[in-house]
């Protein structure tokens, strides 16, 4: 593990013995915008139900139906119940769940309300613990709150709703909450995707940033251009269309937008497989030829099936880590960026907002990776959101330059760094060095990010967790409310991390480096 490594693991197992292991605190991740809770135990009824009287949803979709019976397979998952305890007092049974929505439209959108208030009185005759939301979305995440409120007891064999009564106002602190997961360097089954979608809601995480193609592999069917695919591993190691029809689908009945990135002009290698003159020469594969028109007749018909699946607000089209030496070394380019009076940094920025122009044609507001800001930042259409990776210094002048920003920063959000320990995840601040409050409301969000050199479906979970759930509490609670030490919230999040196990989720312990496994035998909460 190295002497670092070991220093840390020392640090982390003195913090969680002394930190009672949140068992006796308030066991909840992210953290509510504001919490109030009682002493008293409630015991949930064996036929605990949802009742939506009054509610102005009429959930003609099932998006809410779902939702509530996938907390009840949450909240029953780890230990079997007995239906016929002579425990069941009925002065204490909570018979159910009352929700009410106040807009019909379940319509998932860019800055969606997702605030929520729950409420668990201890008194009542029946007993109903209550969901107020905006939207369904809200709704949802009301319910994840409300599976965490919930325990087993070994005496009694029944769920108990400990510390009531319980007031729980909550809502997001930033609207872009997201992973990315990158199919290109290690293809992931659909069932993954899926297991890691089901794994952010529990966190409250919102965009499921889709790196689909890159140099390696084009695992995706485009119909207007169906030989991009043999780009491929494999032929079974590719998604059709309705595959990714059925993961945003999944998502969005969870509340999770999917971000489909193409990135281009680099990173692109894999598209000339299936189209050889999308390679600027065979010894020279990227960047993307910027010379040739049927470069752009293929992105635009990727952008224009994207159109029909993706229905996010968002596309993201890369834009990172161009090399441009190639094109001028090229005869044909070379004799083109003479032509345009064009030299190859130019043309990386010609390419670029072409680019651009292209996915706002088909009703896209369009994500690009920093670079395109360090080179030519005031010439980016002004809906660009800029994607902060390199530096820890980008987001502040890009919302000075009058332009949104996504903070990534590599040397403390990007999992596949496994050197990147979970406290370096929970202090991250988005708004660091931007000291003009109203500039604030240009940092839309955060995303952590799962790079696939080294990942593929059998370590992708204990990648992603516990390190994404500490980032996700600083993108979802107020900052008031966040820790200003990690060691305050270590107890915590190992409880949430042992809640993630039990439901079927392999996130690493906390102690060690990222993907860490447990030194030696011992309690899940103490890892």
């Amino acid at each position: 593990m190295g002497e670092r490594g070991m220093k840390l693991l020392g640090l982390v197992l003195l913090v969680l013995s002394s930190a009672g292991y949140g068992v006796v605190g308030l066991n909840i991740w992210p953290m509510p915008k504001s919490v109030n809770h009682g002493k008293q135990i409630l015991l949930l009824s064996k036929d605990f139900a949802l009742d939506t009287e009054g509610s102005k949803y009429s959930d003609s979709s099932s998006i809410l139906k779902d939702g509530f019976s996938r907390l009840l397979d949450l909240i029953q998952v780890s230990h079997n119940v007995d239906e016929n305890s002579t425990y069941y007092d009925h002065s204490q049974l909570l018979k159910g769940l009352h929700v009410v929505i106040f807009s019909p439209d379940d319509k998932l959108q860019f800055g969606t309300d997702e605030s929520y208030k729950l409420t668990v009185p201890s008194t009542g005759n029946p007993i109903y613990a209550h969901l107020e939301a905006h939207t369904v979305y809200g709704a949802l995440h009301g319910l994840q709150t409300f599976s965490q409120l919930c325990n087993f007891n070994f005496t009694t064999r029944i769920i108990e709703v400990r510390q009531v009564p319980w007031i729980i106002i909550d809502q997001p602190r930033f609207q872009y909450r997201g992973l990315l997961i990158d199919t290109s360097r290690h293809y992931q089954p659909l069932p993954m995707i899926k297991n890691v979608i089901d794994a952010m809601t529990y966190t409250k995480l919102n965009v499921l940033h889709w790196h689909i193609v890159d140099s390696q592999s084009f695992p995706l069917e485009i119909p207007s251009y169906p030989k991009l695919w043999k780009g491929a591993y494999s032929s079974s190691e590719r998604y059709t269309m309705a595959d990714a029809a059925e993961v945003v689908d999944f998502a969005q009945r969870r509340g999770i937008h999917v971000l489909a990135e193409i990135d281009v002009p680099g990173h692109a290698g894999s598209w000339g497989a299936g189209y050889p003159s999308l390679w600027p020469s065979p010894t020279c594969q990227q960047p993307l030829d910027v010379s040739n028109e049927f470069t752009f007749k293929v992105i635009d018909g990727i952008l224009s099936d994207f159109s029909k699946v993706f229905n996010f607000r968002f596309v993201h089209l890369g834009g990172d880590e161009v090399n441009t030496t190639c094109w001028a070394l090229v005869p044909h380019i070379r004799e083109w960026l003479n032509k345009k009076g064009l030299n190859e940094s130019e043309a990386y920025e010609y390419f670029v907002l072409r680019a651009q122009k292209i996915a706002l044609s088909h009703g896209y507001e369009v994500i690009n990776w920093e670079e395109t800001f360090n080179h030519f930042g005031s010439k980016l259409n002004p809906s660009t959101v800029v994607h902060n990776w390199l530096e820890g210094n980008v987001a502040p002048r890009v919302v000075a330059a009058g332009l949104r920003c996504i903070v990534s920063n590599q040397d403390k959000w990007y999992l596949d760094h496994l050197d990147a320990t979970w406290d370096k995840f929970y202090m991250n601040e988005p708004l660091a060095n931007i000291t003009n409050s109203k500039q604030h409301k240009l940092v839309i969000g955060g995303e952590v990010c799962l790079w696939g050199e080294h990942i593929d479906g059998s370590d992708i979970e204990q990648t992603i967790w516990p390190r994404a759930a500490a980032a996700a509490e600083r993108m979802w609670t107020p900052f008031n409310k966040l820790a200003k030490d990690p060691r305050q919230v270590t107890g915590r999040l190992a409880h949430f991390r042992c809640l993630l196990n039990q439901r079927g989720v392999a996130a690493a312990p906390l102690a060690g480096l990222g993907r860490a496994v447990p030194v030696e035998p011992g309690s899940c909460y103490k890892q």
